[in-house]
């Protein structure tokens, strides 16, 4: 689900989350649409946790101080654990409540750029 050439903006990709989990500072966790989904991108709910859920197993990897993020709503067991995006590094609430007023802040501006 990675957009070709990608790497040509100078992102990393890496396919293996193990692998790099203790590396990173922040981890962004992105939901699972299933609901606008027509294709299947991925075998199974349960596949799709096991390789790229973030977990409470998979968070002893990771740095003590990385930052969770996750746009809202959740998908618990999914895309990440209950106990992960109710912890102390997760930030997601924190996130959901100020992407509203900076999603307005941004029309407000884009609609004064355009007058």
């Amino acid at each position: 689900m990675i957009p070709k050439k990608i790497e040509e903006l100078g992102v990393e990709v890496s396919y293996d989350l193990d692998k790099v989990i203790g590396e990173q500072d922040v981890l962004n966790i992105l939901r699972i649409q299933l609901e606008r989904q027509e294709g299947a991108f991925f075998p199974s709910i349960r596949e799709y946790a096991a390789e790229y859920g973030i977990s409470k197993e998979r968070m002893r990897k990771a740095k003590p101080d990385v930052i969770i993020m996750h746009p809202g709503p959740v998908n618990r067991g999914v895309e990440i654990a209950g106990e992960v995006a109710d912890g102390a590094r997760s930030v997601i609430l924190d996130q959901v409540t100020n992407g509203v007023a900076v999603r307005m802040a941004v029309l407000y501006h884009t609609t004064l750029v355009e007058r």
